[in-house]
């Protein structure tokens, strides 16, 4: 497939490389990018695919969303049709079965928080920046962006961190637990990738249960949860892959997951 803003770049053992593909402009998100999104959600739901990384080209994770295409006039309704496009892209990014991860590696404001907010998980270079400046062009963070925020923060951590004037340092982000590891540059990319293929020598089937249990739980309450857990955990009782770990255990091997 020809991608017009974005590097697809299979790695071992399942895992994905998405790297924006903008540098120039620091990976501003543009029509181009738009229709990647949209083209690779069926690739990112190919069962092969075990884990999924994003990360940016250059100095940059995404810088926001192209300038240029704000300086025309728009219709409110013509313009959140097309917004409607990429809130289903992050959305479909967190309901993904299997682990979603961003190598963020510089910075990543507007569009680029949002896709970072709709990963699993974020490790940062520890010259990585994020939040979001759509206030500079008398717009707000959309396209689930403000719902993300204070899920993942609490609210008056996600107010603090939407009203502070720069950008959060990864430092800061650390501490909010809005990012899981802080590396230095160089070696950024290579922890992700190897946090994620670990990732892929799980049970894809308990992964993808464990994730959906997860991103439920906020809504649910304690009654409810329990059940949902005791459901999940009856299918993956009768799982082969429980099957093959219980035999790996018991054969002190490594034990090779299908997915069945």
């Amino acid at each position: 497939m020809n991608w017009n803003s974005i590097k697809v770049a299979p790695q071992e053992n399942g895992v994905l490389l998405i790297t924006l593909n903008r540098p120039q402009v620091l990976n501003a998100l543009d029509q181009g990018m738009r229709r990647d999104f949209q083209e690779l959600i069926p690739v990112l739901q190919d069962p092969a695919v075990r884990a999924v990384v994003f990360t940016g080209a250059g100095r940059a994770f995404c810088a926001g969303g192209d300038i240029g295409r704000l300086k025309r006039r728009w219709d409110p309704a013509e313009f959140s049709a097309e917004g409607r496009l990429l809130s289903a892209f992050f959305n479909a990014l967190e309901d993904l079965p299997k682990p979603v991860l961003a190598a963020v590696n510089g910075p990543a404001a507007g569009a680029g928080m949002l896709l970072a907010l709709a990963c699993d998980l974020r490790v940062a270079s520890s010259d990585a920046r994020m939040g979001f400046r759509e206030h500079r062009l008398g717009l707000i963070p959309s396209n689930g962006g403000t719902w993300r925020l204070a899920r993942l923060l609490g609210l008056s951590r996600a107010k603090a961190l939407y009203f502070k004037e720069d950008l959060a340092t990864a430092a800061e982000l650390l501490q909010l637990g809005l990012v899981a590891r802080v590396t230095e540059p160089r070696a950024l990319l290579d922890e992700t990738l190897s946090w994620a293929g670990n990732l892929c020598r799980r049970a894809p089937l308990a992964l993808a249960e464990a994730k959906a249990l997860l991103n439920r739980v906020p809504e649910l309450g304690r009654d409810e949860a329990v059940l949902a857990e005791e459901q999940a955990q009856e299918r993956m009782i009768a799982s082969q892959d429980h099957s093959e770990g219980v035999a790996a255990f018991a054969a002190k091997r490594k034990p090779v997951f299908r997915g069945v």
